[in-house]
């Protein structure tokens, strides 16, 4: 068969998946989304990736393969200067988005029924692309990859979400297994609901397969259109760290780094055996990630940067550069004020007397209600005390963004 057909067809059956079961199924609210993700709010995403804060939070953003707009709608509360556009392939999801983004007041995005395929489609280039759970699910992901480089802007970056053959190994058994039992009567995502709901029921307990649902994926699976997207989904492509690098190397784009990175620390898992650690961080940087890959099967997804060179890149290692820069509170936390608070990955952390008070000095001069941005960490390590090392820490925890002086 023609490759042109094949894509076609496993596309419309995406479709028709996602056209019967809108995903993600998230309730529609009245009012901005609650909470936050660093990795769909500009000025995290730039600091991340290059260092500092961005100079203008004014910049066009896809978000690509974007369903019923959970995403899209949390972009657009979160960057109210962005232009914003959400495109897919289900009818009934884009609906779904454009309805939710009307009812929450995102009043600066906008939807298209789109193949990522057919992103020539669209008029101009992005500063920033958000696309996740998605090229996993496309025929050819790479050509999907592919075409979304052609519309990354230079300097721009690329969020990205595939999931992990190894985490998902029993996912993997009982699409195959539902599959089966439905033979002909697959592609009728329905009924594959209903098959693989009978399946687990039936099976005896201490199932490997059943104890994995139950233990790990049920409390979110009790609504069909979550049990459908991970049993019963008509394409998936699964990737172990060697073919995720594969895929990353013929993109085009330059890998920046994983967007969890303390998932890929060695010392999680090896810290108790310091002399086997210090062995294994001699490994090349790639190598220690197959490591972390072999010792944990919890991973389940792998999700990264990439960027289209060239790229601003910033170091603080210099006292000057540092102490001349403009730091801002990252505004995703949660508790503020507090010495308690969840930070931007929500794990709850204690700030200690300094931190706070420079925090506080952060909000005063810098914040959004300052008269202007113009407080350098000079400035402020003056009237918060502290140190120059403090902040340095603060900035690699990600609890200040800062930028140089001469963006401001």
């Amino acid at each position: 068969m023609d490759d042109s057909i094949t894509t076609q067809a496993v596309s419309d059956a995406v479709a028709s998946l996602y056209n019967t079961y809108p995903f993600p199924p998230e309730p529609i609210l009245d009012e901005a989304p609650p909470g936050y993700n660093w990795r769909w709010y500009w000025p995290t995403v730039h600091s991340f990736c290059t260092g500092a804060a961005p100079a203008s939070s004014k910049v066009r953003v896809l978000d690509a393969g974007c369903g019923t707009g959970v995403s899209t709608e949390y972009i657009s509360h979160l960057n109210p200067e962005a232009e914003v556009l959400g495109i897919d392939l289900s009818e009934r999801a884009i609906a779904t988005a454009t309805e939710r983004c009307r009812r929450s007041g995102a009043n600066n995005v906008q939807f298209r029924q789109l193949s990522i395929y057919d992103v020539d489609k669209i008029e101009g280039e992005f500063d920033w692309i958000n696309c996740v759970g998605v090229i996993h699910h496309m025929p050819d992901p790479l050509k999907g990859l592919q075409a979304l480089a052609t519309k990354l802007a230079p300097g721009g970056f690329i969020h990205l979400f595939v999931y992990a053959a190894i985490g998902r190994a029993e996912i993997s058994l009982m699409q195959r297994a539902i599959a089966l039992v439905q033979g002909s009567q697959r592609g009728d995502y329905r009924d594959g609901v209903q098959v693989g709901r009978q399946i687990f029921a039936s099976l005896p307990e201490g199932n490997r397969l059943k104890q994995r649902e139950r233990d790990r994926w049920a409390m979110e699976n009790h609504r069909d259109e979550c049990f459908a997207d991970m049993y019963v989904h008509p394409q998936e492509v699964d990737y172990t760290l060697d073919s995720l690098f594969e895929l990353i190397d013929a993109s085009g784009l330059e890998f920046i780094g994983f967007s969890n990175p303390q998932v890929w620390q060695l010392d999680r898992l090896l810290a108790s055996d310091p002399e086997l650690l210090d062995r294994a961080k001699q490994l090349p940087e790639k190598d220690q990630y197959r490591l972390v890959e072999l010792l944990d099967p919890e991973i389940t997804h792998f999700e990264w940067f990439l960027a289209r060179p060239p790229y601003p890149q910033f170091s603080w290692d210099e006292d000057a550069a540092l102490l001349s820069a403009i730091p801002t509170r990252n505004p995703c936390m949660e508790g503020w004020p507090s010495q308690s608070i969840f930070d931007h990955n929500y794990q709850i952390i204690s700030l200690d007397q300094t931190e706070f008070e420079f925090l506080q000095a952060c909000d005063r001069h810098n914040g959004p209600a300052a008269d202007q941005s113009q407080a350098s960490v000079a400035d402020l390590l003056s009237q918060s005390g502290g140190s120059l090392e403090a902040v340095r820490q603060m900035q690699q925890r990600q609890l200040i963004l800062v930028k140089p002086s001469q963006q401001t």
